[in-house]
């Protein structure tokens, strides 16, 4: 039976459609950035690269998941956790990935002379190969028992219910606000924020003594090394900063949810923190192409290989052939 869509969800579908569009084609641009151009290719646009895959599958796979939950059809138990489960898993692999170029940064102008026998691009893939196992673990937590399936089946016993089990499909219905708040906030998203924001402290500090110290340098190799750092470390602590900006409402109103439970939040506050989680999707592509200058140069260079002298081209063939 056709599920009748109302106004306000046929709102709520045309802007989660419009972030999908601006999110998949940005990461797909910063995917393809760093593998045409030789010099994103140290393991910090590695790790940019698996944040990178993860906002694409926010817009390509989360989003329309995320529609038809909203809409609520009539599933199985396990159906629905199965569309509920893989923004945990994203979510879970972009704070891994922001905490692998954290400390990433912090290597760089800590160690700046081992720094390259240290991370080598096989313990950067390591590292990013452990980051998403470490994520599927945690997102498919509910799918190895931590979920609603209990409480779901004591209320159809209560309600005398013989019937097959069907529920109608809701990210509450399914995944427990238990696992949402202990397990997924407090040990995997507020902790590793939390280091985050340590880690920059430390390097920004870092920076700063060795700015000072080198002020005096004959050389202005260094100043301009650990100037260069400074730059990008700005640029990815912006990238943090948004993420948490994002995603901390939606784990708030999870805590609400939790430990207030005859608290009333209005639905439009849940709608906008929802929104915030995706649409931060689409923002780190913006970050790159206005703070990192060799995105901004790659970005500039697939532009005019691939599409802008491509279309002067085809206008220049046009115009040929019509003269001839």
């Amino acid at each position: 039976m056709a599920h009748s869509v109302s106004a306000f969800q046929a709102a709520y579908i045309s802007i989660e459609v419009l972030i999908a569009l601006v999110s998949v084609p940005g990461n797909i641009l910063v995917i393809w950035a760093v593998k045409m151009n030789q010099a994103l290719r140290d393991a910090t646009f590695c790790f940019i690269v698996s944040l990178a895959v993860a906002d694409v599958a926010v817009g390509a796979l989360v989003i329309p998941l995320a529609i038809i939950i909203n809409i609520g059809p009539q599933t199985e138990f396990y159906s629905c956790l199965m569309v509920a489960c893989p923004v945990l898993i994203l979510t879970e692999s972009s704070i891994l990935a922001l905490l692998a170029i954290a400390v990433d940064r912090y290597l760089r102008v800590k160690i700046p002379v081992s720094y390259k026998s240290v991370v080598t691009p096989r313990r950067a893939a390591v590292a990013i190969a452990c980051c998403w196992i470490v994520s599927f673990l945690v997102g498919l937590t509910p799918m190895f028992g931590w979920n609603n399936l209990n409480k779901m089946r004591r209320t159809q016993e209560l309600n005398a219910s013989h019937t097959e089990f069907v529920i109608k499909c809701q990210f509450e219905t399914v995944i427990s606000m238990e696992y949402m708040v202990y397990f997924n906030f407090f040990v995997w998203v507020l902790p590793p924020l939390l280091l985050m924001l340590l880690i920059y402290l430390e390097v920004f500090n870092l920076i700063r003594k060795q700015l000072n110290k080198k002020v005096s340098s004959s050389s202005n190799d260094p100043q301009k090394y650990y100037g260069k750092e400074l730059k990008i470390a700005k640029s990815l602590a912006l990238v943090l900063f948004l993420f948490a900006l994002s995603w901390l409402p939606l784990h708030i109103l999870n805590c609400i949810t939790l430990f207030c439970p005859s608290c009333e939040t209005p639905h439009i506050l849940t709608y906008i923190a929802i929104f915030l989680t995706h649409g931060n999707s689409a923002m780190n592509p913006i970050v790159y192409a206005f703070r990192i200058k060799k995105f901004r140069t790659a970005f500039l260079q697939i532009w005019n290989q691939y599409f802008c002298c491509k279309t002067n081209k085809n206008a220049r063939t046009t115009t040929a052939e019509t003269g001839n």
